[in-house]
């Protein structure tokens, strides 16, 4: 009977046991509401009116301009003026010249814009604050068609794919390598993602600042990056328990790795050529294309002691370059700084989290032939990793 009775007791506890759980949240909405209704009490006005917009986006059609308005602030916003180079404009709001909070509109300006021309976008509020966007060079914004898409996807093909193919084709030489060679091209595949890091990550940063401040776009690319990176290392020590990962595992992570990064040269391209700025992406599918080559070396170094075949090889080089063509859609049909800030910091996080495998790579291998980790040899190969990416990025920037 006392053991009945004890375990009735429990499963009244454990039936209970939820209210306690959800008692805090319960009041925690309550103090919420009732300041959010009744107010803190204190009735002082704000000194100045809290309003923040942010210019989403412009296109330039025959008929004039059409901007994407977000409101970003605390507070609705009117739009009272419209003025375009120094001159009061008509405009046309929809829905209409109130935006709420997290609320976009549209707005269209017909003006006789200029071929080539320079052009400063003016939005004055109700309070007299003004929000400015830019048009450096006027040009006819790409519409979504057939041919265009095909267009991007061959600009992504050529950036992307071809050049990653180009360096795989080293592999057969560097298969001549001995063993302390192989631990120089592993280190060699260090310095080059290193290098892919810190400039994917300063991408990202300067994506991130040009977001809208309410969505902390610097601040996502380092969250981006950490829990990336703590993803990736789980899942690594979840596989752990099969076995060391192999050379073709390592390759194929490099390859993600990097793909991510090209996803982010394909957005900076596919944003060019949808800003009218032809010479730009022109100049950086060639750039990129220089500077990728080098990536297929560091992905078919973890296979120097595998024999993989053909099809391996062209996997590889599809995981690591097609991002690029993806990134030339989303970057000319739908560019968005702070979905652009987050995938960057997510290719950061990823190629990190290669790093520290590889490098426990070079630390086995060199604990089982007895050489140091660090040699001379492996500071060179580091160190002519960097140099060459470094060298290559002076053709983009």
């Amino acid at each position: 009977m006392e053991t009945e009775a004890l375990a009735a007791v429990t499963v009244a506890k454990r039936k209970t046991s939820w209210i306690w759980g959800a008692l805090p949240l319960v009041l925690l909405i309550a103090i919420i509401y009732l300041l959010s209704s009744m107010g803190t009490g204190i009735a002082d006005k704000s000194v100045a009116p809290i309003e923040t917009l942010n210019i989403q986006k412009i296109v330039l059609t025959e008929d004039g301009f059409h901007l994407k308005v977000l409101n970003s602030g605390p507070e609705a916003v009117t739009i009272a003026q419209v003025v375009v180079n120094d001159a009061f404009w008509n405009a046309e709001f929809s829905p209409g010249a109130t935006i709420g909070r997290f609320e976009q509109i549209d707005v269209h300006i017909p003006y006789g814009w200029v071929e080539a021309d320079p052009y400063t976008i003016v939005l004055m509020t109700t309070n007299g604050l003004l929000f400015t966007g830019e048009v450096p060079v006027a040009a006819l914004t790409p519409q979504p068609d057939a041919n265009r898409f095909l267009q991007y996807a061959l600009i992504g093909f050529y950036v992307g794919i071809v050049p990653v193919g180009l360096g795989l084709l080293w592999y057969p030489f560097m298969r001549r390598f001995s063993q302390r060679g192989i631990q120089a091209v592993l280190a060699l595949t260090v310095g080059l993602l290193a290098f892919l890091v810190v400039d994917t990550i300063q991408e990202g940063l300067e994506l991130g600042a040009e977001a809208p401040g309410i969505f902390q776009g610097t601040g996502l690319v380092w969250f981006a990056a950490l829990l990336s990176f703590l993803f990736l290392v789980a899942i690594d020590q979840a596989n752990e328990r099969k076995g060391a990962a192999s050379g073709k595992k390592v390759a194929y992570k490099i390859a993600g790795g990097i793909g991510l990064h090209n996803l982010g040269e394909g957005l900076a391209i596919g944003a060019a050529f949808a800003a009218g700025e032809a010479a730009l992406g022109t100049f950086l599918v060639i750039g990129f294309t220089l500077h990728n080559v080098t990536e297929g070396v560091g992905i078919a170094a973890p296979l120097l002691k595998d024999r993989p075949n053909g099809r391996t090889f062209l996997l590889l080089a599809v995981v690591a370059g097609a991002p690029a063509i993806a990134g030339t859609w989303i970057g000319g049909f739908l560019f968005n700084p702070t979905l652009a800030a987050l995938f960057f910091g997510i290719g950061a996080g990823a190629i990190v989290q290669v790093v520290y495998v590889i490098c426990k790579m070079i630390a086995r291998e060199a604990g089982q032939s007895g050489k140091p980790t660090v040699s001379w040899t492996n500071f060179a190969g580091l160190t002519l990793g960097i140099a060459i990416m470094y060298a290559t990025a002076i053709f983009v920037n």
